[in-house]
């Protein structure tokens, strides 16, 4: 057996070192070269990716019977469709712009190549609140929630435009129907004005307040402004103000004399029929009496 010189032992050494370098470097670059084509991918699918504009309104709030707008904006959509989706019962309202539900009042707005998705809620109800989704269906599922708050609309009986006579009792009631079970409260304005009323106590001895107030909860929730012992000043615009649904107002006229087109007699607030009824039949009365003088006064 041949004894290897120190020299070709150093050679082979040198030659095996060179070797696995170059293995060492070429996988080192395989690598970098791997994860730059990654990172580029990534880079591509981002930048084509759908995603959402989040600048939109996403707390919406509307009033009982007025439509309502659900506005979501995808940039970059593609080949993907966007969905509406009812959160508390996951029913798909719509897909793309076909509607899948049988309550006609719900409807995907979408412009030509626009990127709003708008869902358009008609007469909604105090039921449609909630949370609804705007998706894409992309792996995974993207979803963006909206918040629908229906609130309910006051409600002053009777005509917006009241007259009533100097010294008579204004009585103005409010009612407040639909909304959630916790309807909270109302206020009464006259102008910017808070009208106060203190409770009296049952045991206090006082004068009889001028302007009086009272709210209660029977199968809604009523209050009644009342004001004695009319006065000029007391004429302006009475807002009923509740804390959970949209002020209603009227517009109150204390004059002297009568207006037959909408005073208030008594606790009403519309005018009486059977008081128009006799007035008018006065009315016809004095013109046939005057016509019928005038005739005889001519034969004479």
């Amino acid at each position: 057996m041949a004894v290897m010189g120190f020299g070709d032992m150093r050679a082979r050494v040198g030659y095996r070192l060179k070797i696995g370098l170059v293995v060492i470097v070429s996988m080192v670059m395989g690598f970098f070269n791997e994860s730059q084509g990654s990172a580029h991918y990534g880079e591509d699918s981002v930048g084509s990716f759908p995603y959402f504009e989040y600048n939109v309104p996403r707390n919406v709030t509307t009033v009982v019977g007025q439509t309502a707008f659900l506005h979501c904006r995808v940039e970059q959509l593609g080949d993907k469709a966007v969905s509406w989706i009812r959160k508390r019962d996951l029913h798909i309202l719509t897909a793309g712009i076909l509607t899948y539900t049988s309550d006609q009042r719900f409807q995907v707005i979408r412009p030509d190549k626009s990127e709003n998705w708008t869902l358009q809620i008609k007469f909604p109800q105090e039921r449609d609140a909630g949370i609804y989704e705007c998706q894409v269906n992309t792996e995974p599922k993207m979803s963006l929630a909206f918040q629908l708050n229906v609130v309910a609309k006051a409600k002053v009986l009777g005509p917006a435009d009241l007259y009533v006579k100097t010294g008579s009792l204004l009585s103005l009631t409010c009612i407040l129907s639909q909304g959630p079970h916790d309807l909270g409260t109302i206020f009464w304005y006259k102008g910017s004005k808070l009208i106060e009323y203190k409770e009296v106590e049952a045991n206090e001895i006082v004068e009889e307040p001028r302007v009086r107030l009272k709210t209660e909860w029977t199968e809604q929730l009523t209050s009644r402004l009342t004001i004695d012992k009319l006065l000029p000043t007391d004429s302006g615009n009475y807002s009923c103000v509740p804390t959970m649904a949209e002020a209603a107002s009227v517009n109150v006229h204390v004059i002297n004399g009568e207006h037959p087109a909408a005073m208030q007699h008594g606790n009403a607030n519309t005018a009486s029929p059977c008081a128009l009824s006799v007035n008018l039949l006065i009315s016809l009365y004095c013109t046939l009496a005057t016509l019928y003088t005038n005739t005889v006064d001519g034969f004479r």
